[in-house]
């Protein structure tokens, strides 16, 4: 059965993940870590691809982004892969591909979904982190810039998520609604719930 392309709007949200191939590590230093988030920065302003959520694990990684123009979504992550692919086969002396198979990509519908996805993706490295340290020290995330840790970053805008916010205090507001309360994910909200770890 072919793989069927996914559709990508100009001013459509979308979720992207994509993980190393037979689940391997493909961030093995912070040197891998700076090279990846370097081509983020370069290729999103490329294709003017607005980036509001980021989040490197050692083996995937997981953007929440809003495609600005009218170039493809799917031309700007085939070029952002393949430029570290490149990277990565050099540095560490490998040939073939890094990454498994293609990108996956969801649409994002409702405020909701968008608001339950950033949560989860922010959320992703709690269980790497020793039990006395913050969420808002993991540097490979935009989490420390949404929560104020993290003056300035140059790939995320976190202007419109925190907007949903505290007019007040949107950065607190926000660290309360990923780490503090106790959400269940909506019932119809199950793609929420991706196990990178599956086949």
């Amino acid at each position: 059965m072919p793989v069927r392309e996914p559709i990508f709007y100009q001013d459509g949200y979308y979720h992207i993940y994509s993980r190393g191939v037979e689940k391997r590590t493909i961030f093995q230093d912070d040197a891998d870590y700076r090279r990846f988030l370097n081509k983020l920065n370069i290729y999103s302003e490329k294709y003017a691809m607005n980036i509001l959520v980021y989040c490197l694990m050692p083996s995937h990684y997981h953007l929440l982004i809003n495609q600005g123009g009218d170039l493809s979504t799917s031309l700007f992550l085939q070029r952002l892969n393949l430029a570290y692919s490149m990277y990565f086969n050099k540095r560490y002396e490998r040939v073939g591909p890094l990454f498994q198979g293609r990108f996956k990509a969801k649409f994002i519908e409702t405020d909701e979904y968008l608001l339950h996805l950033s949560r989860y993706i922010h959320l992703n490295p709690k269980q790497l982190l020793p039990k006395r340290r913050d969420l808002s020290n993991y540097i490979w995330s935009s989490y420390p810039t949404y929560v104020g840790s993290r003056k300035k970053d140059p790939i995320a805008d976190p202007t419109f998520i925190l907007s949903y916010f505290s007019k007040i205090n949107p950065t607190a507001s926000y660290k309360r609604f990923v780490e503090e309360v106790e959400k269940e994910i909506p019932s119809e909200l199950p793609d929420l719930l991706i196990d990178i770890s599956e086949d």
